[in-house]
């Protein structure tokens, strides 16, 4: 009876403190880490890519395998969205005018 609680608890432990360390690792130090200038230039960058690493499959993608029909409500979504945001650069309203595209098309066209 105690492994069965045992390991899962020490796992979620463990993992919080990883966690813990590596969200905490930049406040640790007394005064600022030195960086060349190209890095910190692209550490900035950093949020967008895992943002775009993260949907980009989600778009191009159905069931493992490259979306095989142009019929499929995230195409036009995301060409909407991506037209609305280099128009405004707004991110709500990107995201507002991509789902106002899809859910329609999906839930109402089964796209």
């Amino acid at each position: 009876m105690l492994d069965t609680w045992l390991w899962p608890v020490l796992a979620i432990a463990g993992l919080a403190v990883i966690t813990l360390i590596t969200r905490t690792f930049f406040m640790i130090p007394e005064r600022e880490l030195p960086m060349p200038d190209w890095l910190r230039r692209g550490l900035k960058y950093a949020p967008l890519a895992a943002l775009a690493a993260v949907i980009a499959p989600e778009i191009a993608m159905s069931g493992g395998a490259l979306i095989r029909t142009l019929a499929d409500a995230r195409l036009p979504a995301v060409l909407l969205a991506g037209g609305y945001y280099f128009w405004r650069r707004g991110i709500l309203g990107t995201i507002v005018v991509g789902m106002a595209v899809y859910l329609p098309l999906h839930i109402g066209l089964g796209w």
